[in-house]
């Protein structure tokens, strides 16, 4: 088997004449190569058939992160001319509020992935299954065609800038990853089984999952999302040997009290990224977990840290040359030297990484120039060299190998999503109530990534502040995950001169009611509204009674 989803079975030979059917059906509408789909889909099977047509006719799958609504989604649609929308029949809903806001022409194509068939497509929408499914089986010509340096997908990345970036996804790129995830790192085997609850429109789904099973004719068991409830039955229900995660996956497995089946199941080797140090050897014993393949890497780039050897509570080594380097923590760029040039860290220190750009195959890159250009530098150790900046802080603990510490800029993660604190601070920035704001991750114990908060200077005192409003506005311009757990109340907001908010301070200070003077108020899981911070609150946060 290739496919394992739900209650249905793909062998490789059907999954190609699915991928087929797709790919000739797109060559009949005069696609060209280099085109763009916009495709808005939840994992099933239905989105990798997509995935594989793009790679063999030349075209680009825009891959929308299915979380995203308002303001972002319009932004990801957006982002390149697109003639042809793949809409999952589960996200028609979202899809139809921005429609209009899209400023569509009326010559676009317009299709529905049926999912259920309990959902009623508006009638100018097509049926991506009913259109495919007379199609040819074979492979189409174009696929004798393709280029390895010829992008497939794009893949969105939070940055700097606010909005997504959408990061070119190579076939070279993803070939890289069948070799080395699937045969190097994993071995992987035809009676292997990954189970991936990761979304697929994410490069560890990708490229760590489905790359991995291709290799060894193993199959990839796909759950429609992740579920802490559900995961080990599913496990054991696809009789699964491996499957990828992130931090959180982990912890929230983790977090579940323990039971008498914890080991039963068939893994015995996990692969991904975020698996924190304090909780490493405990999750391996209580799982059973005999391997853990942990790496560093990113969307953009053909460069990754892993731990091929297997070792404990570290992202391994890496193959392509790398540096770690001393940075400056308020300005967060690499220092140089009374020589010009760059200081490496020593060994047990923590610095900024850089990967070299040997070619250019190194980083994809963004479809933004502007966003290439802020992840360069040059003249780092000798005239003309050129480097990557990943933004990310790592430990030399010696021996190549190298600890993840913290992510630097304005990005930091929870929920297993980048959050961006400038797309942040623009929709709190838009409520005319707001003068200021500060967005920033702050850590809650027993959860991975950070949580945003937004320290904010009011026209309004706390206590009349119309949080209602306020919940409405980000429910309405962000996904779930960005939106800030913690709202901090400040007199003023403490600048660079430039003018810069120093974010470092607060970002340090939290939301220790007992250190600070200003009010702060805090969204509870499963509450519709924010609270006033007090002691008991504040200690039930830290003791991890409420479920983040």
């Amino acid at each position: 088997n290739a496919i394992l989803y739900e209650n249905v079975k793909y062998t490789y030979k059907e999954l190609n004449e699915c991928i087929n059917r797709y790919a000739n059906y797109f060559l009949s509408l005069g696609v060209k190569k280099g085109e763009v789909f916009n495709v808005f889909l939840e994992n099933r099977p239905e989105l990798l058939f997509i995935i594989g047509a793009m790679s063999k006719i030349g075209t680009i799958g825009s891959l929308i992160n299915t979380r995203q609504r308002s303001k972002t989604l319009i932004h990801s649609l957006k982002l390149n001319p697109v003639n042809i929308y793949l809409i999952g029949e589960e996200l028609i809903e979202p899809f139809e509020e921005i429609k209009l806001e899209l400023g569509l022409s009326g010559k676009e194509r317009l299709y529905i992935v049926p999912d259920n068939g309990k959902k009623q497509a508006p009638n100018d929408y097509i049926n991506l299954n009913y259109v495919t499914k007379d199609q040819d089986e074979n492979n189409p010509p174009t696929t004798n065609e393709i280029k390895g340096m010829e992008t497939y997908a794009f893949i969105f990345t939070s940055g700097t800038t606010g909005m997504p970036k959408a990061a070119h996804i190579r076939n070279v790129h993803t070939v890289s990853s069948i070799n080395s995830w699937g045969g190097m790192v994993l071995n992987m085997q035809p009676d292997d089984v990954l189970f991936c609850s990761l979304p697929l429109f994410h490069s560890n789904a990708i490229h760590i999952g489905w790359a991995s099973t291709i290799w060894g004719g193993a199959a990839l068991a796909i759950a429609r999302k992740f579920s802490v409830t559900n995961f080990w039955k599913d496990v054991r229900r696809f009789g699964a040997t491996c499957f990828n995660y992130i931090g959180e996956i982990c912890r929230y497995l983790y977090n579940q009290p323990p039971t008498p089946d914890d080991r039963k199941h068939n893994v015995y080797k996990i692969c991904g990224n975020g698996l924190q140090p304090e909780i490493w050897k405990d999750f391996k014993l209580r799982f059973g977990i005999r391997e853990v393949y942990e790496h560093y890497g990113m969307t953009e780039m053909m460069s990754m840290f892993c731990n091929y050897l297997n070792l404990d509570c570290t992202v391994g080594f890496n193959f392509s040359p790398y540096t770690i380097v001393k940075y400056d923590i308020e300005s967060e760029k690499p220092i140089r030297g009374e020589d010009g040039y760059l200081q490496e860290v020593n060994e047990g220190e923590a610095g900024l990484v850089l990967i070299e750009m040997q070619s250019e195959y190194t980083f994809a890159g963004y479809t933004s120039k502007e966003a290439n250009e802020k992840k360069l530098i040059n003249n780092a150790f000798k005239q003309g060299d050129w480097w990557y900046i990943t933004g990310d802080v790592l430990r030399d603990i010696g021996f190549k190998h190298a600890q993840f510490v913290d992510r630097l800029g304005d990005t930091f993660r929870w929920k297993g999503e980048n959050v961006s604190t400038t797309e942040v601070e623009e929709v709190l920035s838009s409520l005319e109530y707001i003068s200021h704001s500060s967005v920033y991750g702050v850590e809650i114990p027993g959860t991975e990534g950070k949580a945003s908060m937004a320290s904010i200077i009011s026209t309004f005192e706390h206590k009349i502040f119309k949080f209602n409003e306020l919940l409405q506005t980000l429910n309405n311009n962000l996904p779930k995950y960005a939106i800030p757990l913690f709202i901090r109340f400040l007199s003023d907001l403490s600048t660079t001169s430039t003018y810069k908010i120093q974010k470092r301070k607060l970002k340090n200070e939290g939301y220790d009611i007992a250190k600070l003077k200003d009010p702060i108020y805090v969204l509870l899981p499963k509450n519709s509204e924010y609270k006033l911070m007090t002691k008991e609150i504040y200690n039930n946060i830290r003791n991890g009674v409420y479920p983040f």
